[in-house]
């Protein structure tokens, strides 16, 4: 049996298929491309270290974006401006529950939390997501409510650099944290980059309605509104997902099939069985048994069981710990799972 954890990882090469055509790219700006993972990062501590410097970043830019909406909503007197600019804020205040949750999953285990506190990430990726649920609800309101009571848009060029800027300050900082947030294996931040690209959507649905306003159709701002909303809900969808799919330990299939492999590849090893995998925080765990010669000695499995792991570490994207059993392959071993097969 071998429990040893290794805290160190080695990115290797992996294929996967991209989206093509002009459809593929706007998909993929609404829905990125996602693994369960991507490249390493050295250790837990430098992917937390990552993490929280791409939130200082993102926290600095959305406040600049929101304080240079706010002097135009003082000139142009926008409701819907002032909006777009308090959601902006509100976004860059989501930073502090996921610097926390970052913070929280460095702590080491205890004999309370024998797995540490890296679900910690995953709670603040509920967080997220409710705060987007919010977003398309607020979005959803003010759509309606400006059918209800239309009003006259005025200041029209200075609306559409206040509503560029909020759009091009939340894309670029969306576009930072979900690709920060796949390189580390944070789930809760690549759903909070999503977060931002929806507050870019609020920003242009101003550009517009002042665009609208312009040529004469003041409907087109609840008209706009209401299919940024729909945008918002597709994007809720992604996030949430996301988020669920950490919570409920899976993980792309592609790396189960991926770590069975390079068991198989472990001299000594004659079969494996009971691959799993489940993310702790930025890391994979993994259990697996493997089958061996009747003839090998209990010391000699011990280590096969040890170069296995070390092979496992090596060879598999963020994974940073394996406990794999060894067992003879012998029928009359069988008598033994019966003990424990009842079990599971």
């Amino acid at each position: 049996m071998s429990t040893h954890g290794h805290g160190h990882g080695h990115g290797h090469g992996h294929g996967h298929e991209h989206r093509e055509g002009f459809l593929g790219k706007v998909k993929e700006i609404f829905v990125p491309h996602s693994h369960d993972s991507a490249d390493k990062v050295d250790t837990a501590l430098e992917a937390s270290q990552e993490g929280l410097r791409c939130l200082k970043i993102s926290f600095a830019g959305l406040i600049v974006t929101a304080m240079i909406q706010t002097v135009i909503v003082i000139y142009t007197n926008s409701v819907a401006l002032l909006g777009d600019t308090l959601h902006n804020y509100a976004d860059a205040l989501t930073a502090i529950p996921l610097a926390i949750a970052f913070l929280v999953g460095r702590r080491l285990a205890t004999r309370a939390y024998t797995y540490g506190f890296g679900r910690a990430e995953d709670l603040a990726g509920i967080i997220v997501v409710i705060l987007i649920a919010l977003s398309s609800a607020y979005a959803g309101y003010e759509a309606v409510t400006r059918f209800v009571h239309p009003s006259d848009v005025r200041h029209v060029g200075v609306l559409i650099i206040a509503g560029v800027a909020g759009f091009l300050g939340n894309e670029i900082v969306a576009q930072y944290r979900i690709r920060t947030g796949k390189r580390i294996g944070s789930a809760a931040l690549v759903a909070d980059g999503l977060h931002a690209r929806t507050d870019g959507f609020t920003s242009l649905a101003v550009v517009l309605s002042a665009v609208g306003a312009w040529l004469g159709f003041p409907p087109a701002d609840p008209i706009i509104g209401l299919l940024i909303t729909l945008a918002i809900l597709f994007v809720l969808r992604d996030a949430a997902r996301e988020v669920y799919r950490r919570l409920m330990d899976a993980v792309d299939p592609a790396l189960v099939d991926q770590a069975e492999a390079v068991i198989r590849a472990t001299p000594g090893v004659i079969d494996v069985q009971g691959v799993q995998l489940r993310w702790l925080g930025h890391s994979l765990r993994a259990e697996a048994r493997i089958s061996v010669d009747t003839n090998t000695s209990l010391v000699d499995a011990h280590h096969l069981s040890h170069e296995v792991e070390h092979n496992l570490v090596h060879g598999v994207r963020r994974l940073t710990s394996a406990t794999i059993h060894a067992e003879p392959l012998d029928p009359e071993a069988s008598a033994a799972h019966e003990l424990v097969a009842h079990h599971h």
